[in-house]
Formats: structure tokens, sequence, C-alpha cells
């Protein structure tokens, strides 16, 4: 317990804290009532982070709660609160009954029993599958002892989000399917240029690694955290490539500290910048703005490592990450809880969820509706990118830890801020090898 206790209270250093918890819960079994000891309640509490996603998840859950008579409300919290409250649970208070789970705290709350074992409830559920989801999402909500603790609700990809009028008004051609990292380099500089400075030609936000920098590591060749969770290879000859050419589009783009103040998303749709790289998740942000019959979603560019201009197998990669439906190791109503979490990752639920545009399936081969469902807006590029490699989101045991470490100076921040020096870039990958390699030694 003591061991607990304290991992709880080292994580509450992190950017997305734990605070230590008053003690463990067992998991409640399919036929119990939970641990509070109170009668199975009539209605659910479900707590999410994005509003973009409600309504049409409340769709869903009020089609469970016709059929199994339990009303259920989807309730908003804001990314930074909801762990907030989440924590306040965890150490004693109330948490909801059902809730999404992310890669950066899976581990922590599995560990400390905060959560619903789900093993018996999969094991009697004839309908559920678990081979039809993306197995790096499983994995993440599978314990080290084989025990899972939440469901896979999505997936996502990372594409290539242009303003067509910017490249018209500059004469520069359009993104393709074609395009490596220095074909987007030389559109953004182009554009930086003929623009003197007014409009820039990309935006990166390198605190934002998903749905930038990541991916150009692993296009070249390298991995941020190898596959067994135990090293990384971002020192290395091809890691340093791939920095390298982050280096080089930082240099033609907004300077961090305007994208700090600004943030890319305002950039694009204030049309002070040509591109970004975004993830799916984000569609309806850009979906909704004032100018988006101006945008248009592009494949990410790729790594030619080989030189024979075409794109060979794994020279064009997206991180995809995955979020997990989870219940409360204390909520009074398990049953009803597991009900619920299976309804919506069933696979009609998961086909729904994707024609809605919510986001893409947790489970393969369902999201293909995803693409067609932003009228006006072509969002086919996200389901094309399967075609290509996808590599899961890189996590240890503390993610954060190293995730923030990697951020300051002595890491990327030098070389991120003054983006013209080649060897700054050089160093930092160094640096962040042995960062990373202490970080996991820690855990």
């Amino acid at each position: 317990m003591m061991k607990k206790l304290m991992a709880l209270a080292m994580a509450g250093m992190m950017a997305l804290s734990l605070a230590a918890c008053g003690g463990g819960s067992s998991s409640a079994s399919p036929s119990g009532n939970g641990n509070s000891g109170a009668a199975p309640s009539n209605s659910l509490t479900i707590n999410i982070w994005d509003s973009n996603q409600q309504a049409g998840l409340q769709e869903i859950v009020d089609e469970w709660s016709a059929e199994s008579g339990i009303s259920a409300k989807i309730e908003v919290v804001d990314w930074d609160n909801y762990w907030t409250l989440l924590e306040a649970g965890a150490s004693g208070g109330t948490m909801p009954d059902v809730f999404w789970m992310h890669s950066n705290t899976a581990q922590m709350y599995m560990e400390n029993d905060l959560l619903l074992d789900l093993d018996d409830y999969i094991a009697n559920d004839e309908s559920m599958d678990m081979s039809k989801f993306y197995q790096g999402i499983v994995q993440l909500y599978t314990r080290s002892d084989g025990k899972v603790f939440a469901l896979p609700k999505d997936h996502d990809t990372i594409c290539l989000l242009y303003n067509k009028a910017i490249f018209d008004q500059y004469g520069v051609d359009y993104p393709t399917a074609d395009w490596t990292w220095e074909d987007m380099y030389e559109a953004a500089k182009k554009i930086t240029e003929a623009s003197k400075g007014d409009v820039y030609g990309m935006a990166m936000n390198t605190s934002n690694n998903q749905d930038g920098w990541y991916n150009l590591i692993y296009d070249y060749g390298a991995e941020v955290i190898t596959e067994d969770h135990k090293g990384t290879t971002i020192g290395s000859p091809e890691g340093k490539a791939g920095m390298e050419m982050v280096r080089k589009l930082l240099s033609v783009g907004a300077p961090q500290a305007v994208v700090a103040e600004t943030g890319t998303d305002s950039l694009f749709q204030s049309g002070k910048c040509a591109m970004i790289t975004q993830g799916s998740w984000m569609i309806n942000s850009f979906y909704k703005a004032e100018n988006h019959a101006d945008y248009y979603w592009a494949l990410l560019p790729y790594a030619d490592v080989n030189g024979n201009g075409q794109c060979d197998d794994g020279e064009r990669q997206s991180c995809y990450n995955g979020l997990g439906w989870a219940a409360s190791a204390s909520t009074s109503n398990p049953d009803a809880c597991y009900s619920l979490i299976s309804y919506l990752c069933s696979e009609p639920s998961q086909i729904k969820q994707a024609e809605l545009g919510v986001t893409m399936a947790g489970m393969e081969g369902v999201s293909e509706a995803f693409g067609k469902a932003f009228e006006g807006m072509d969002v086919s590029p996200f389901i094309e990118m399967e075609n290509f490699k996808l590599y899961f989101r890189p996590y240890t045991r503390n993610t954060t830890v190293w995730e923030d470490k990697l951020q300051q100076a002595g890491a990327f921040l030098d070389a991120w801020q003054d983006p013209s020096d080649p060897a700054k870039m050089e160093q930092a990958c160094d640096n962040a090898q042995k960062i990373i390699e202490d970080c996991i030694a820690a855990e």
C-alpha cells in the first residue's frame, strides 16, 4: 500500500497529476454492486473533456438508456479541470461512474486499483471480441497482470491542413500525396519569404508532440520510445535526421514565441499561417470556422530516406492514440457501467460514432463513414493515412515526466527557440536520449 501511495504522490508533480489516494479498492464482480455499499443507482454520470463530441455521444448514450432504463448524462469538463476533478475523486471524493482514460495517466490509475476491473465482464460478454480493436489501444489499457480496465473508444490519425487561398495568393502549388517533408519546407519557405513575414508558411507547436515532431522521428527511422517501452533511439542518426527536418521547418515557420502567445490553430484560422499538422480529433474546430471553405486536408508528407522519389514502407507514418471508456472501481452500479461501456464500444455504436463525425472508431475497419461526415470538407485523408504505417503514441509508466523534461532547457527548448543552428538540434537529440533513458530507469 505504501508503494501505491508514494507512486501517486510522485505523480502529483506531473503536468497531469494524480494525488495519493486513501487506499486502493478491490474491483467489483459482474454480480456485485461496487465497493461503496450503496444501492445501485438508476442513473450514471459520464465525464469527458471534448465538447465537440458531446452531442453525438449523448445520442448513442440515449439509445442505451432507452434499452436499459437507466439514465446517463454526459458532462464536459475542460482538460485541466478534468484531471483535477478526477484526482479529487481518487483522493476520497466522488468519481464519475464512467469516464475517459488517456495514455498519459492510464498506468497510474490501473496500478492503484482506481478503475473497475472489466475482465469478468468481458469474459461473460459474448458480443465483445477484443481482437477487433486496435491492439495498441488494448495493450495500453491492460495492466501488467493481464487485467483490462478500459475498452477502446476511438483512434486518431494526423494529417496536413492547408489554406488554399494563401497558396493561391503566393502562387505555390498545393500539397499532394507525393509531398516529402522537404517539399513542405520549400513551400513554407516560399510563402514566408514572399509575404515578407506577414504570413508564415507553416507553424508547429512543439509542445504538441503527437500531431507534430514525433511523426518525423518515426518517418526517418527512429523511435521516441522503443516498442518494449524500455528505451529510445531519439539520439540515433535516424532520430537526428528527423529532428534536423523539424529544425528546418521551424526555421521558415512561425517563431515559437509567436506560437506560445497565439497558438497554431489561431494563427491558421486568422490567415497568418498557411499550413499546420493536426489530429482528427480537431476536425470540428476547423469545420465550424468562418473561413473553412478555404481549408483542405492532405496526407502527411513522407521522408524520402531511400532517395528514390517514392514513399517506401515506413517513410510515411502517423502517430495514433486511443481513449478508453473506463469506470470507477467504487461505482455503486458496476453492472450498468459495463453495460454502457460495452454498448459504446459495440460495432454498431462504433460505426455510428464515425458516421456522426464524433471520432474514428477504436475498432479496426469501421471508420470509413468518418471521411464523409463533414459536408463540404473532405477529411478522407485521415482514413487514407491508415493505409500507411501507424505507430502508437509513445508511452512508459510515467510518460509525462520525460515529456515535460524534453520541453525544457537542456533538451529541445533552445533548439526550438533558435532553429538557425543545426548543432543545437544535434546536441538536443543527444541530451534527449539520456533524459528519456534516465527517466525510464527511475520508473
